[in-house]
């Protein structure tokens, strides 16, 4: 049983360290290096974080994905063992339920997470614990993962919860933490790309933005959410700023493309 348990922890972390390498990863080249300049308008943060800073970032998550791969390799003896309510066969429940089991795996987990934020928040907790991930206080994609073990434990709880309460799929739990970690990402981005207006628009205002994020890591208490703005709207966390810190971002982006695209016709007129 060791040995399977042991095999187990070191797949998962293998494998939950190169979907961290290649989700961060591509979005860091992409944003950081390869488009760095010309996508310079929708930086949230002008400033450009230093090597040491996303170091201990990577390191910080490297120590998270440890923490995770034990409670997997724990949940996976657990189900051996027939105490949880995955089940393997795909037919056993319809393709609807699947599908329907991953959007409440998503909600739930939007819940759990504005919850448990807040709480990491308390002042007895806060500079013990959650403090790790707010000392990326102008957060990249790497800043993703990086949290203190106490935390890491508490962010991956909701996971035996819910293979507890309802049934799943193992395909639907790497669904949602495919999701998960998407949107993780996109938080931590320090880019901002949706259109102006998205904050404030009937169907996508309900939907978190990098820019809400970031002024969570800058300004600490404020913006909680994770995948919705639906808690931070309902609890009024969201920051009185919010909206006119997106539409800044938005505006220095478009002024940066009105100026290239000006100096690209002044050099067509000297040519």
């Amino acid at each position: 049983m060791l040995e399977s348990f042991l095999t187990r922890v070191a797949i998962i972390f293998s494998v939950s360290t190169l979907r961290y390498v290649l989700i961060a990863g591509v979005a860091y080249l992409l944003f950081y290096v390869w488009k760095r300049r010309d996508w310079i308008g929708m930086k949230i943060q002008q400033k450009f974080p230093e090597r040491a800073h996303i170091k201990r970032e990577v390191l910080y998550s490297l120590l998270t994905f440890m923490v995770f791969s034990v409670i997997g390799g724990g949940i996976y003896l657990l189900k051996t063992a027939g105490y949880t309510k995955i089940y393997s066969d795909f037919t056993e429940h319809s393709v609807g339920y699947f599908i329907f089991s991953v959007l409440v795996f998503i909600i739930a987990h939007d819940t759990y997470f504005y919850w448990t934020h807040r709480l990491m928040h308390h002042k007895k907790i806060y500079k013990h614990v959650h403090l790790v991930h707010h000392q990326s206080t102008n957060p990249t994609p790497w800043t993703s993962f990086a949290f203190h073990p106490i935390e890491a434990i508490v962010e991956i709880g909701i996971l035996p919860m819910m293979i507890f309460i309802m049934p799943v799929h193992p395909l639907a739990i790497v669904t949602w933490i495919l999701y998960m970690t998407f949107m993780n990402v996109l938080g931590h981005l320090g880019f901002e790309f949706y259109p102006s207006g998205f904050t404030k628009g009937a169907l996508t205002k309900w939907h978190n933005t990098s820019t809400h994020h970031n002024m969570h890591h800058r300004l600490v208490n404020c913006n909680y959410g994770l995948y919705f703005n639906v808690w931070d709207m309902m609890m009024r966390t969201n920051h009185e700023k919010y909206h006119e810190n997106f539409e800044a971002v938005r505006e220095n982006f478009n002024s940066s493309k009105v100026e290239e695209n000006s100096g690209a016709g002044a050099d067509l007129q000297t040519a």
